[in-house]
């Protein structure tokens, strides 16, 4: 069936002016999306609004479905506004997809708002990291990707010298320069993270979370988490475990 598109514009504009429904206004969405492109995580909180509140359209009669095609719609823009500000495309799109599966299982609106607020997050987190990233120096960020991509094997400063073309001694001076804590140091806290990452998301015991980030033993794994955290791993996973993004129980918590 063909459609009138002039009539079915003329019947929307009609009704959004009898309704008073308008839309976001261009300058603060475009100044949202920035924020995210920029890394200022605290900005784009104070930006973020809810799926399908005030100034947003209506593209579905189903609110589920409504709310669904938002999503798709704003995180479309997000990744590539990302990709612009120089988050690899790669990373950007499948990011993008993983969040955009999720939507499409979920259930509740509750849910897809749960979803919605944590990519929007995760997203300006990441390009926070990346626009941190390009302030080091090359032999150092260097050094940053071969932590990264390490983390589940022995990492030496040897190794890292290596990555950077450096000597051990200026090497460890440069990057206590520019971070502000020592090579050894930055290591066990992006292991943390990771433990952080592992507890939440994954059914891993604490021993093999352990073994797959290098830890000497259990018990220093436990000790060095507790330092960071102010847990055990054991409470961290207590607190903070959910086996799916969008849990009831995690919507509740955030309230």
């Amino acid at each position: 069936m063909k459609m009138d598109i002039e009539e079915t514009l003329a019947h929307i504009a009609f009704n959004n002016r009898e309704y008073m429904i308008t839309h976001l206004p261009y300058e603060r969405e475009m100044a949202f999306y920035q924020s995210i492109q920029m890394g200022n995580v605290e900005e784009t909180k104070r930006l973020f609004k809810p799926l399908c509140g005030e100034g947003f359209g209506k593209l579905s009669d189903d609110p589920l479905r409504n709310l669904k095609y938002h999503f798709i719609i704003t995180i479309a823009f997000i990744t590539r506004y990302c990709i612009e500000g120089g988050m690899e495309m790669e990373t950007a799109y499948n990011l993008s997809d993983v969040y955009i599966r999720h939507i499409d299982k979920c259930n509740t609106e509750e849910e897809i708002h749960a979803i919605h607020r944590q990519s929007v997050e995760d997203y300006a987190k990441r390009m926070h990291a990346i626009v941190k990233h390009e302030l080091y120096s090359k032999p150092v960020a260097l050094c940053l990707d071969y932590i990264y991509n390490h983390l589940h094997s022995k990492i030496t400063l040897k190794e890292l010298s290596e990555a950077a073309g450096l000597s051990e001694s200026y090497l460890s001076k440069l990057f206590r320069k520019e971070l502000g804590v020592t090579v050894s140091q930055y290591i066990s806290q992006k292991r943390i993270e990771a433990a952080e990452n592992l507890l939440k998301y994954s059914d891993y015991s604490c021993i093999e979370i352990s073994n797959y980030l290098c830890f000497n033993s259990e018990s220093y794994f436990i000790q060095v988490f507790k330092s960071y955290t102010k847990l055990t791993p054991k409470e961290y996973r207590n607190k903070f475990f959910r086996t799916r993004w969008g849990d009831k129980e995690d919507v509740e918590a955030k309230k």
